[in-house]
């Protein structure tokens, strides 16, 4: 059994319901894909082979999945755990007003915001712990996660990039210290 085998069996101890549907197989992905690119202008266009969606106890993956490292499966698995965790604490109602509602659906979203900040600080932490915390430092993974928040690809959700930026510089500084490594040094641009 590989990393991402042993993660999938404690996840479905903690979520026995927990199950993994593939995108390209599935009506509902396929129509929230046909949402997704209407409300976004054509903008969001790689949510069935991009995205990985957590709804209910359902784990929906793109093409590819098998593919994918192990550590890099465990990482998502992380990730998309901070979501059935944050469903569990609210419930499915409430979680879903959240994720869609305030303050605006798009452009806005800070509902949708506040979950994906906990959940991509998770990413964070399995980055460092699984692939060193150089990985977890990297500008590239840094640009994606803001990109994330500030782009069509959550229908810009938080579109404040130097905020988001702070967030970010903050948790890897937190993440730094329980790592019990020096911080990187400060981003000279200021973001």
């Amino acid at each position: 059994m590989d990393a991402s085998e042993l993660f999938l069996a404690e996840l479905k101890r903690e979520f026995p319901k927990f199950r993994v549907v593939h995108k390209e197989r599935d009506l509902l992905s396929q129509c929230i894909d046909i949402a997704l690119k209407i409300v976004t202008l054509g903008q969001q266009r790689s949510y069935l082979d991009g995205y990985y969606t957590v709804l209910g106890d359902t784990l929906y993956v793109p093409p590819g999945w098998a593919r994918t490292s192990p550590i890099d499966r465990v990482i998502t698995l992380r990730h998309e755990r901070i979501h059935l965790r944050q469903r569990r604490r609210y419930g499915f109602p409430l979680m879903a007003f959240l994720y869609l509602v305030p303050f605006f659906p798009l452009g806005l979203a800070y509902g949708r915001a506040r979950l994906e900040w906990e959940a991509y600080e998770e990413t964070l932490v399995a980055t460092a712990e699984l692939a060193g915390l150089d990985a977890a430092r990297s500008p590239a993974l840094r640009a994606k996660i803001i990109g994330r928040f500030v782009g069509p690809d959550y229908g810009w959700m938080w579109p404040f990039p130097k905020q988001v930026g702070r967030w970010y510089d903050a948790a890897m500084l937190r993440l730094e210290r329980n790592f019990g490594d020096p911080p990187a040094h400060p981003r000279e641009d200021g973001a």
